[in-house]
This record gives C-alpha cells, sequence and structure tokens, in this order.
C-alpha cells in the first residue's frame, strides 16, 4: 500500500487511509492532494481520492479518479478492491465481487479483501463461492474464533450441517478445559446452543441430548436450555420427562401458549386439526382445570379450553371467562373471542349468554345469579362487544343500534366510534366510516394508531389528499411525505395504491406500489451489515433464522399486494393506452371556438397550479435542508410525483413481466399470482405460458370462478385461431390437443357451452359463479345476451344476502359490486346495472355504492335539501346529529 512513494508520501498515504476509516474526509483529501502535486498519476492515491470523494456524494468524481487510478495501475490490489468498494456503496454487488476476485489475483492472503468478498458471496447467496473464502480466511488465522464460526456457517448454509459440526467440534477442540473466560460466556453458550441446533437438524436427537447436558454449566441462556431440553424429550418421545419440563416452563410463564400445546402432546392430548373425541374433551377439561387452580391469574389457560369444549361446558367456561373482562372492561374482548365464531354453534352460544348477561345488567345492575352490583361501565363493554358480536353476523342495523345506546351510555370512549366506523365500512357506508373515524381521531390527538385508522378509512373513502394531510401530522416537520415513505409505512403506500387504481389514476398507483417495492429491497439490503455483526457477537441461531426469512421475503403479504396492484397497473395501461399528441389536437380541432378557449385556458391554470406547487416544496426544502451546524443537507427532489413518466413505456406487459416472475418464484400457491400470468400471457399471445398458468389455477382451486373464466376463454381463443403454417405453429398446436382431455371439465370431448352449463349445475346457488356462466355464455355465443343476463337476475336471494352465520361478513357486498361492474364493464347493459343496482340498494341500505337509502350521501342530500327549504322559509339552517354527515364538511376544510 503506497510502497512506489518516498518515506514522506508514503507516510501521507497512511494518513488517508486512516482519514477515511475514522471519516475524517477533509483531511484525507488534503493529503491526498499532497501526494498528487508530486505524483499525478499515482494510481493508489488516485483510487482512495475518489473512495473519499464517494463519501462525500460526488460520486461522479469519485469514478473517474478511481477508473483513472486503475488504469495507471492495473496490476494494484489496493485499486481493485476500492473499485470494489465503490461498486458494493452503490449496490453493484456482483460487479464488486469480480473487483475483489481481480485483486486477490495480486494478493491471494489479503485478509481484508477476503474479508470483504465472504461478506458479498453471503448476501448474493453464493454459498460454494463463500465456502471456499471462509476456508481461506481460517487456513490464514487459524487462530481467530471468528473465522472458525464463519466456515461452520457458511457449510451450514451450503446444506452440510453435519460438515458444520465437525468444524465446531475441531474448534473446541482447541480450546483449554477453564474456557470461556467470564466475559465470553454469553458468546460461547450461544454458540453451543448452535451447535445443538445443527445436531437436531441432522437428526442425532440423542448426541444433541447428551450434549446440552454435558455442557449445562457453559450455558447462560437458561430459559433457551430449558426449551430445547423439552423439545429435544419430546421429539425422542421421552414424553414423562418432557411434561415435567414443561410444567417447570410454565411456573416461569403461564401465558405462553406453546408450552400448552406442547404439555398436551405429552400427555397424548392433541390434535393438528383441533378436533377431539369426547373422551379426550373431558381428559383435556380435567388437565387445565388442575392448571386453572394453579395459575389463577394466567389469562391462557381460561382461554384454551374454550377452542375444544362445546355444549354446556363450553357455555360455564365461557360465561366464566367473560364476566371479569367485561366487568374489567377490556376492549380487545370480541378480538380474542372471534376465533370461535369459526366453530359452529359457538357464536348462538355467545350470543344467547352475553345478551342475557346485557338484560341481567339493565334490570338488577348486575351479572345473572349474583348479588352483588357491577359497575356501570360493565353494561358498556357488553354493548360494546354485542356491536361487534352483530356486525360479525352481518346483522348491520342491530350493531349499529348497540352501539348507538353505548354511545349514549357513555359519550367520550374513543373505541365506541372506531367501532362504529368499522361497523360502517362493513355495511359499504365509507364516507360516513371515515367521517366517524376522524371524530375519534379529534377526541384523542395524540394517539398515533387512531389517527392511523381514520387515514385508512378515508383512503377506503377515495379522500386522498385529506387522508396525506392527517397522515403527515405523526410526522417529522419538514419533508413530511418523505418521512412517511422513510418510515416504511406499507399499509399506507398500499392503500393510497388502491384508491387511486379505483379512481383510474394510474401513474399515481404505481407509483405507490413501487415504493413498497422498493422497500423489500431496502430490507434485502439491511441484512449486509448483520453477515460481520452476528459473526462477531455469536447470534448465529438468530442468523441463520434472519438469512431463512430473508429468502422467503417476496413471499409476504404486502409485497404480493403491491406486485399484484403494480400488474394490474400496467395491464390497464396496455388495454387503455393514452391519446398521442396528435389524437388529441384532431379532437381538440373538432371543437367548437369557445370551449376550445375554456379546454386551453384551464390547461394553462393547472400548468400554473403546478409550477406554483413544485415552488413552494422546493422553498420547504430549502429550508428544512439546512442543519443546526449551518450545513446544507442536500435532499433529492422527486422529478415524477405523479407517477406520469412510469406510464410513458414502450411495453408495458414486460414491465409486468418483471414483478410476474417473483410471483410465480415466492407465492406460486396463490391463486392470484397465475390469474395475473394468464391474463399477462394471453396479451402478450405467450399461448403455452398462458396455458401453464391456466393448469396451476385448476390444480389450486378448479371450482373458482375466475378459474372457469380463464379456461373457456383459454379454449375459445384457441379454437378460433388460424390454421398452424410454420413449424413452431404446428408444435404449439400439437402440445394444445394432447393437454385438452388432461382438464376433467373437457372431458369427453365435451364442447365449451356443455362444460358452461356442467359449471353452472353444480353452482347454481353461488351469486359469482352464475356471473362466471353468464359471461362466458355471452363470450361463447353474444347473441345470447338477454339469456346470460336474465341468469344473473334470476340468482336467488339468499346469494346475495348474507349468510346465517353472516361469517363472511361484507364479502356478499363485495360479489354484488363485482357482479354490477361486469353488467357494466362486459355486457355493456344500462338497464340491466341500474336494475341490479336497485336491488342491491334494498339488500344493503347502507352502501354508498349501491345509493341505499339509508347510506350517508342520500340522506345528506335529504338534510341538506330540508335545510335549505327551511332557511328560505326564514328558518334556522338544522344540522343533522346522527354521527354521520354532519363531520363531512368539516372534514373538507380541514387545514393542517
Amino acid at each position: 500500500m503506497g510502497a512506489s512513494l518516498p518515506p514522506k508520501e508514503a507516510n501521507l498515504f497512511k494518513l488517508i487511509v486512516k482519514s477515511y476509516e475514522t471519516k475524517q474526509y477533509k483531511k484525507g483529501l488534503k493529503a491526498a492532494d499532497a501526494i498528487l502535486k508530486k505524483f499525478p498519476n499515482h494510481g493508489e492515491t488516485l483510487s482512495m481520492k475518489g473512495l473519499t470523494l464517494n463519501c462525500m456524494d460526488r460520486k461522479q468524481e469519485a469514478y473517474e479518479l478511481v477508473r483513472l487510478g486503475l488504469k495507471n495501475d492495473l496490476k494494484s490490489h489496493v485499486c481493485w478492491h476500492v473499485y470494489g468498494l465503490l461498486y458494493r456503496s452503490d449496490r453493484e454487488y456482483r460487479e464488486a465481487i469480480k473487483c475483489y476476485r481481480n485483486a486477490l489475483r495480486i494478493d491471494p492472503d489479503n485478509i481484508e479483501i477476503l474479508r470483504d468478498l465472504s461478506l458479498l458471496q453471503a448476501q448474493m447467496r453464493d454459498l460454494t463461492g463463500f465456502v471456499e473464502t471462509r476456508q481461506r480466511l481460517l487456513t490464514l488465522k487459524p487462530n481467530h474464533r471468528m473465522n472458525w464460526i464463519g466456515f461452520a456457517v457458511s457449510y451450514h448454509l451450503n446444506s452440510n450441517a453435519s460438515k458444520a459440526i465437525d468444524i465446531l467440534e475441531a474448534y473446541e477442540g482447541t480450546l483449554e478445559d477453564d474456557y470461556p473466560p467470564e466475559n465470553e460466556r454469553c458468546e460461547h453458550g450461544e454458540m453451543l446452543l448452535y451447535k445443538i441446533s445443527l445436531l437436531e437438524e441432522c437428526g442425532f436427537l440423542e448426541k444433541a441430548l447428551e450434549e446440552l447436558r454435558k455442557k449445562e454449566f457453559k450455558i447462560v441462556d437458561k430459559l433457551s436450555y430449558k426449551e430445547v431440553e423439552a423439545s429435544l424429550l419430546v421429539k425422542l418421545n421421552r414424553l414423562e420427562e418432557g411434561e415435567k419440563l414443561y410444567r417447570v416452563l410454565l411456573t416461569m410463564n403461564p401465558d405462553n401458549y406453546r408450552y400448552y400445546e406442547e404439555l398436551q402432546k405429552c400427555v397424548g392430548l392433541y390434535s393438528e386439526t383441533g378436533q377431539y373425541s369426547s373422551d379426550e374433551i373431558d381428559k383435556l377439561h380435567a388437565l387445565y382445570q388442575s392448571l386453572v387452580e394453579k395459575y389463577t391469574w394466567s389469562s391462557a389457560v381460561k382461554r384454551i379450553p374454550l377452542d375444544f369444549l362445546d355444549g354446556v361446558k363450553f357455555q360455564d367456561a365461557a360465561d366464566n371467562y367473560i364476566r371479569p373482562l367485561l366487568t374489567k372492561g377490556v376492549p380487545s374482548l370480541f378480538s380474542d373471542l372471534s376465533p370461535l365464531y369459526d366453530h359452529g354453534g359457538k357464536a348462538d352460544v355467545l350470543e344467547k349468554l352475553v345478551l342475557g348477561l346485557e338484560e341481567s345488567l339493565k334490570k338488577t345492575g348486575g351479572y345473572p345469579g349474583r348479588s352483588e352490583k357491577e359497575p356501570p361501565s360493565t353494561l358498556l363493554w357488553t354493548l360494546f362487544y354485542l356491536a361487534q358480536h352483530y356486525d360479525r353476523r352481518a346483522q348491520y342495523d342491530v350493531a349499529l343500534a348497540k352501539i348507538e345506546e353505548a354511545m349514549q351510555h357513555t359519550p367520550t370512549v374513543i373505541d365506541l366510534y372506531s367501532v362504529k366506523s368499522k361497523i360502517l365500512k362493513h355495511a359499504g357506508d365509507f364516507t360516513a366510516a371515515a367521517a366517524l373515524a376522524d371524530e375519534a381521531r379529534c377526541m384523542d390527538l395524540a394517539d398515533r394508531y387512531v389517527n392511523s385508522q381514520c387515514v385508512k378509512r378515508m383512503l377506503q373513502a377515495d379522500q386522498v389528499t385529506l387522508a396525506e394531510k392527517t397522515a403527515v401530522l405523526f410526522t417529522k416537520d419538514g419533508e413530511q411525505h418523505n418521512n412517511l415513505h422513510d418510515m416504511q409505512c406499507m399499509w399506507y403506500e398500499l392503500a393510497s395504491g388502491e384508491s387511486y387504481f379505483r379512481q383510474g389514476e394510474l401513474g399515481r398507483a404505481l407509483k405507490k406500489f413501487l415504493l413498497v417495492e422498493k422497500h423489500y429491497a431496502d430490507i434485502t439490503e439491511d441484512q449486509f451489515d448483520f453477515h460481520s455483526y452476528c459473526l462477531r457477537k455469536m447470534t448465529l441461531r438468530s442468523y441463520i433464522e434472519m438469512l431463512r426469512f430473508q429468502d422467503r421475503l417476496h413471499a409476504h403479504a404486502y409485497f404480493r399486494k403491491a406486485a399484484a396492484g403494480a400488474i394490474r397497473c400496467y395491464i390497464k395501461h396496455y388495454d387503455s393506452p393514452p391519446k398521442s399528441s396528435t389524437e388529441e389536437d384532431d379532437e381538440l380541432a373538432k371543437l367548437p371556438a369557445a370551449q376550445k378557449k375554456k379546454l386551453r385556458q384551464k390547461q394553462r391554470k393547472a400548468e400554473a397550479r403546478a409550477k406554483k406547487e413544485a415552488e413552494v416544496k422546493s422553498e420547504e426544502a430549502n429550508v428544512s435542508g439546512v442543519s443546526k451546524q449551518g450545513k446544507r443537507n442536500v435532499k433529492s427532489v422527486d422529478p415524477d410525483p405523479h407517477g406520469e413518466k412510469l406510464l410513458q413505456i414502450e411495453d408495458p406487459l414486460a414491465e409486468a413481466g418483471k414483478y410476474l416472475k417473483l410471483l410465480q418464484k415466492h407465492s406460486s400457491d396463490y391463486l392470484e399470482t397465475h390469474l395475473l400470468s394468464f391474463e399477462v400471457n394471453m396479451r402478450k399471445g405467450k399461448i403455452l405460458l398462458a396455458l401453464q398458468a391456466l393448469k396451476h389455477l385448476v390444480q389450486l382451486n378448479a371450482e373458482n370462478p375466475d378459474t372457469h373464466r380463464c379456461l373457456i376463454r383459454f379454449f375459445h381463443k384457441v379454437a378460433s385461431r388460424s390454421a398452424p403454417t410454420t413449424d413452431a405453429e404446428k408444435l404449439v398446436s400439437g402440445v394444445l390437443e394432447a393437454e385438452r382431455p388432461t382438464f376433467s371439465q373437457l372431458h369427453d370431448n365435451k364442447s365449451l357451452m356443455e362444460a358452461n352449463t356442467v359449471f353452472l349445475e353444480q353452482h347454481k346457488d353461488s351469486l359469482l359463479h352464475r356471473a362466471a356462466a353468464a359471461e362466458m355464455i355471452y363470450c361463447l355465443e353474444p347473441n345470447k345476451k338477454a339469456e346470460a343476463i336474465k341468469l344473473i337476475e334470476e340468482s336467488p336471494k339468499n346469494s346475495v344476502s348474507s349468510g346465517p352465520l353472516g361469517s363472511v361478513k361484507e364479502s356478499k357486498l363485495k360479489d354484488c359490486v363485482a357482479v354490477h361492474k361486469i353488467l357494466v364493464a362486459t355486457f355493456d347493459d344500462q338497464d340491466a346495472a341500474l336494475r341490479w343496482k336497485n336491488r342491491c340498494a334494498e339488500e344493503f341500505p347502507y352502501s354508498t355504492y349501491f345509493e341505499g337509502s339509508l347510506c350517508s350521501t342520500i340522506t345528506s342530500n335529504i338534510t341538506s335539501k330540508q335545510a335549505h327549504e327551511s332557511a328560505e322559509n326564514g328558518g334556522i339552517e338544522f344540522v343533522p346529529s346522527n354521527g354521520k354527515v354532519e363531520k363531512l364538511d368539516a372534514m373538507k376544510n380541514l387545514a393542517i
């Protein structure tokens, strides 16, 4: 390093390196300039100057200097190493690896370069290379603990856990008997637990248990020790010993659900499906009764029996569980019990039980069978529970009556307004739900959760601007919208993107969805620092768990929603491309002169407004960009705030394909992935890829209406293709002929219309299935449009209204909305759509989409009309107090 320089300049070069490591960049630049005055072509100095400039955000100069330095000294490992560091800072990891390999050809035993290379190989999951690099590091420095551990981890990641065990045992063989010293006991204990987890992974359970007990005195984390020991005993079928240990663990934490589950396994009373015989239920009940006596303060030991008990025992257990929580006033009681609503009959028992409590509280002020009076708040929380109960069962009128009664009882409880907002959302009145959520927010302006709930309701009501103003209340001053992005607030970006998509603003929607995708790229990058940290601190089990989590990161629900949203945007953009400027000019030329003038004035005003907003934002950025030290923090200005440039692409389907590949790789077990794949490939004309997507759909859910649509559309499209002429077309045609009989729906040479009829007969009581069948009748034979519409309109009433349990809540409303959109978009029949809308308005009176009689938009119009007439007649303008509409004007004029 700096070997070709005279002693004075060589010392200056060491100062550059030291200044870079201590982040004293100005000092390093000064030393570099001093060397370059005498030796302007010194490659290593040029490279180090470039690396220093890179840390000062002067990237272009940095790359120029580093490349010039490398050109002047191609055989310097320093120049190649610096070039790799430059690429690494820009996340160009593959290029950085190439540079490190070139540096190692010149200096194969350089520890720093080998260490940097190993970090990049772990990041890029180049596991074979990672093993080789770690082996070289161990060979060069065998007395370094981190090299032994890193070598073992590399083999574990490379699916060779047995070799990793051998390496750790070899490492232990180098240690003295009294190792570890007091200051390294935690790290050594973690290494031992990691080794035991490797033995367990390899199936050496007896050896793992023996090793664990042998090294007990060296393991500091006693809780993990007991948990691992108990787990190994259960796997070895030594259930009595395991039972004793889990009972010990329960004394330490009687609210840990996993301990109860393992204890049930030990006593032979565990079922993954949750189904038990009456004899097993009696034994389980006796077990938990004994545990309740021991852990009287534990809520888990009282809650778990509700999952398996039934009949009178369930009623008694539920009564004993619910009463103290209603007295205490626990708002989350319904959330706690909501899984029981999926068990047949338990919802009815809970309803009867809580209604009995409500009646008794109203009559006597206490619970049934007790003389003691309950505090007044007990009735409030009973009504609160019942409102959520009836909401779950889709009985929205009763739910609203209960929550109104609770609000009259105690009007200052915020949770009541939040739950009423949720009920109205499920009933379909998004505007009133947003108004109530805002009322709840105003009751406690310091509550971030309530603020977030309010923002969510506003976005569901497509009030995006207002939602944005409300969301930034909890961000730092200055670049508030950037703060929302920096906080990785993905739920907000997804809800905002979906709202923009509903409103047809594809550019803005796409921008929000791609921001979520960027967060996942950042999360992937964030693991880089842990590759060295975890090996140094010996948190090896957590490290392996983190790496495995990162490998399945893109299977997360938020990424799936964002990728699917982006693909839908690209598909819609492909189907309805924006008009070219010439087309717009042609349309403008056809307009009368007066309209043309108005349109141009409108465009000029919009441009001026956008320009003014940009200037205001830049001024705010300038003011907020100055730190306390007087230094200017330059923040990048978004050149495309509305996502317009994202839509200026030649091939939207190719862009959609990038995200589709990620979904196919990480979310292949979701129906939506293959539906999107089918739509994209049908538009691309890639028949075999569309067939592949169709086969996946049939495999996942052959009875789904969307699967049926895709099946009929695909083979209808295939049948309408012209006769194959080229060899490739003949080959594709042969594959399609061979694959058609593999679909059970088309067995016995059924025609597509026959297959559609069979599908309809099998699912005639389902609204969405009927709609899909009707759509396919119209697709196959357009002259049968009236018959297809009649098929939808003759849907039985019970396929529209909610079921007896109402377990699907507002999904029936969503189904009816979907059918209305089909009548408008696919059938293009406004009369049929209006008839359907009127029918659904009766079924869903709170729905703003169908303009039901009780929705806020209708009631607000009626009220404002009455108030206007009253005012005209000299009366005072009336403002309603129904908790729905009176907040809307205030919301619109909200200034923050």
